[in-house]
């Protein structure tokens, strides 16, 4: 394509995996593990949470959409990873490229709202227990989670409309694992301003919700700090640990990739920490709300001693 020409990109090229030709089998092999994980951890702490009785409770309700929202998030990225390094077919469509940063952009936004939806309902659980599923009724959390799904999508819109007015042309090749704004941004051959519309607009998401996360946990310490006794104090936060490591690690990789677009990042970095929140940490949040939760345990060792015993007969 000769630069003159200006010719318009209708594919790009993944170029993630070109640096390391060798260690292709060994990372199928990594990415299928993480992938089959995810699904089985995501998939099974949903269908655990709909057949097992008593975790029909607003907690439990806004994780199996977590969960949901964790398979469907990966299932977006990692099928593509997979792909490319069985096959060795690194190009992807316009159309494709649109569609995986659209749903992938759903997603994040969506979970990122979540996240603030589950911190306000852990308020509303320790400032007033005996009152806790009046004030958190099914039409509450349906309210709850329909906006944050419609938050998302919304943001995703806004997103990917400004994303791919951009002009891309000549350069077509993505030194990245799928289609993420990043690397995107630095193929666009226009003028980069409209991209400053979804960047300041998931900036303020981000911060609204990290304010909502912030400002529900300073309520919340302030009611365990009313707690008579010190065990009650520490049982009642326990409640709240994998709730905090789950918002820990997810906005802690989002703030490094998106809040410091333009910084010295390397690619390198990048396309770490690329792989950290699209395929590591949906894998990793069923096992910390599983492992670290006794209700969930009991739920499951009852539901596989229910099918032991009925396979049995």
């Amino acid at each position: 394509m000769a630069k003159n020409n200006l010719t318009t990109v209708t594919e790009f090229i993944l170029m993630g995996f070109t640096d390391h030709p060798k260690l292709k089998v060994p990372l199928f092999l990594v990415f299928l593990c993480f992938y089959l994980v995810t699904l089985l951890g995501n998939v099974g702490m949903v269908i655990l949470i709909q057949v097992h009785v008593p975790l029909h409770t607003p907690m439990y309700f806004f994780l199996s959409h977590l969960a949901f929202l964790d398979a469907c998030y990966t299932s977006v990225i990692t099928p593509q990873i997979l792909a490319t390094l069985v096959t060795g077919k690194t190009i992807i469509s316009y159309g494709q490229c649109v569609a995986q940063f659209f749903f992938f952009t759903i997603c994040a936004g969506t979970e990122c709202f979540l996240l603030a939806v589950m911190a306000y309902d852990r308020y509303v659980a320790i400032r007033n227990p005996l009152f806790y599923t009046v004030a958190m009724n099914p039409r509450v959390c349906w309210s709850l989670i329909a906006g944050a799904y419609a938050c998302g999508v919304s943001g995703a819109i806004l997103r990917t409309t400004c994303t791919f007015s951009l002009s891309f042309c000549d350069d077509n090749q993505i030194n990245f694992f799928f289609c993420d704004l990043p690397p995107l941004l630095k193929l666009a051959c226009s003028d980069t301003t409209k991209a400053e519309i979804p960047i300041i607009f998931g900036n303020f998401v981000f911060l609204v919700n990290t304010l909502i996360i912030l400002i529900s946990y300073v309520l919340i310490i302030k009611a365990i700090l009313r707690l008579k006794s010190s065990g009650s104090r520490a049982k009642t936060f326990s409640t709240c640990v994998s709730h905090l490591t789950a918002v820990a690690l997810f906005f802690g990789t989002l703030t490094f990739m998106y809040l410091r677009i333009g910084s010295d990042k390397s690619l390198e970095e990048e396309k770490v920490v690329s792989v950290f929140y699209t395929v590591v940490i949906p894998m990793l949040n069923p096992l910390i709300y599983s492992l670290r939760n006794k209700d969930v345990k009991v739920a499951f060792k009852k539901v596989t001693g229910k099918f032991q015993v009925s396979h049995s007969t």
